[in-house]
């Protein structure tokens, strides 16, 4: 893959101002905008922004990233499919690797998708090929971990965690080759929702780097129990999804529609994140969305700050009397 290139000049600036106006953000005309200083208390974990929260606004990768950085968060979680449009429209990894160290922002993951999972040994096949090209891009821009959902499967044959052990196995020797760890995700209405099946599936790789991707939504509308989340070793976690969940519906009924901001439903960060804290992890809470409502009532510029904002008030509250 070519590293590098160029795109017309006149072109980029039209793109960027349009994209602007339409996310309510005033694009600076320098290369790389200066991160938004501010006067909070540092925690020991990072707020980031998984970029699905500005799905709506339909921002080109680059400026997602400008446009994170200035709202003050820590690190980003990108959109493989955002980044591939990128490059197929004249950019580079480079220059976006460029951004991402000039604003200071970890990658803290990418977002992929494929049925790495799946019981056919040809769309496994395909999958292993798609994952190797998108972990070199990962490792291009410069980061370390992408997202491995389960795909392919309705749902968990019990009798076959030894199967889909050796299938993460697979992957994770992928990710040994390019340096980049493929992080197992729990998905509350997909097939592995349970935090006890997804831990099974880790151990069982006996592979030092096997880890697991969580959300806070997902961890409630998976039926999961909070009371053993601590059982974890928090340092082996790299990043974990932050959102909230309301009171109703009843959480087998909830979609990725309802999760809100932290803080503004009744997940039990009090209790939660003391025990993550405790248990060792001190990575990024990446704040994930698919509200409509925001997207309907806030321009991405105003639904970035709010994000960070009600982030930073849920964490320092909750971490309050142990830091």
């Amino acid at each position: 893959m070519k590293n590098t290139i160029s795109r017309r000049k006149a072109l980029e600036t039209s793109l960027k101002v349009s994209l602007a106006a339409l996310g309510g953000y005033a694009f600076t005309t320098k290369s790389n905008s200066t991160p938004k200083k501010n006067n909070k208390k540092k925690l020991p974990v990072r707020i980031s922004l998984n970029t699905s929260t500005l799905l709506h606004y339909k921002l080109p990768v680059d400026l997602q990233i400008d446009m994170v950085a200035a709202a003050g968060f820590d690190g980003i979680e990108l959109w493989m499919s955002d980044i591939k449009t990128y490059l197929k429209n004249g950019g580079s990894t480079s220059h976006l690797r460029n951004k991402l160290q000039s604003n200071s922002l970890v990658l803290e993951n990418i977002i992929g998708f494929s049925k790495w999972c799946s019981d056919d040994a040809f769309e496994r096949k395909k999958a292993i090929e798609q994952l190797r090209e998108e972990m070199l891009i990962t490792a291009e821009l410069g980061g370390k971990f992408i997202a491995a959902p389960v795909q392919g499967i309705k749902e968990l044959d019990k009798t076959k965690y030894t199967a889909y052990a050796e299938r993460y196995t697979a992957i994770l020797a992928l990710g040994d080759t390019t340096g980049v760890t493929p992080i197992i995700e729990l998905w509350g209405m997909g097939a592995l929702h349970k935090i006890a099946d997804c831990a099974q599936i880790v151990i069982a790789t006996g592979h030092p780097k096997a880890t697991m991707l969580l959300d806070f939504y997902h961890i409630h509308r998976g039926g999961n129990d909070w009371d053993t989340l601590d059982i974890l070793n928090g340092k082996r976690l790299p990043v974990i999804h932050i959102n909230d969940y309301p009171a109703s519906p009843s959480y087998d009924k909830l979609t990725d529609a309802d999760r809100v901001l932290p803080g503004e439903g009744i997940c039990p960060f009090q209790t939660v994140l003391p025990k993550l804290y405790e248990a060792g992890f001190r990575g990024g809470f990446s704040v994930e969305l698919f509200n409509k409502e925001y997207w309907q009532t806030m321009d991405a510029k105003t639904l970035l700050q709010t994000s960070y904002n009600k982030t930073y008030n849920t964490i320092s509250k909750a971490l309050s009397g142990i830091i």
